[in-house]
């Protein structure tokens, strides 16, 4: 895995752990690698490579980017386990701290060498349509999401009986 999956750790980081606690308006929270794990493995990323997101989490990029500074690690010595618990402290919002970067940017870092413009939006098409399939699976499927949006659309149109 190459830094291409850092910067995808990186960003699911800052997503689901770091806004969250800017925008709640924490100074103190922290980032357990196990629970990572479990939101990146839905994007493909291998449970064998904790090692490197023990390794991104504690990069001077992230720091930076979410103007955060470590407080401790808590885990075994060599701070490479399922187990590792990174706690930060927020010293500054950072650039990205305040305004989420979907995922989908993220990932892209624009056209690949001597890539066509139609074979970048495909690609990146590819991207959106996973990240669709993963929304349609946490409702059971398109049938089962379909019947949900139908089934919110009958609560908010039903007519009074009151009448």
């Amino acid at each position: 895995m190459g830094s291409g999956s850092s910067d995808l750790v990186r960003a699911v980081a800052a997503e689901k752990y770091v806004q969250p606690a800017i925008r709640a308006g924490k100074t103190h929270f922290s980032v357990a690698v196990k629970d990572l794990m479990q939101d990146l493995r839905g994007r493909g990323f291998p449970a064998s490579n904790y090692p490197q997101i023990c390794t991104a989490l504690r990069t001077g990029i992230f720091l930076k980017q979410n103007g955060l500074e470590i407080e401790g690690i808590d885990g075994p010595p060599s701070g490479l386990s399922t187990t590792v618990v990174v706690r930060y402290r927020v010293a500054k919002p950072g650039p990205n701290s305040v305004q989420a970067v979907p995922l989908s940017l993220a990932a892209d870092t624009g056209p690949q060498s001597g890539e066509l413009p139609a074979a970048r939006a495909h690609r990146l098409f590819e991207g959106l349509r996973g990240l669709l399939q993963e929304e349609l699976a946490e409702y059971g499927g398109g049938e089962a999401f379909i019947r949900w949006m139908r089934s919110e659309e009958d609560e908010q149109v039903a007519p009074s009986s009151d009448k």
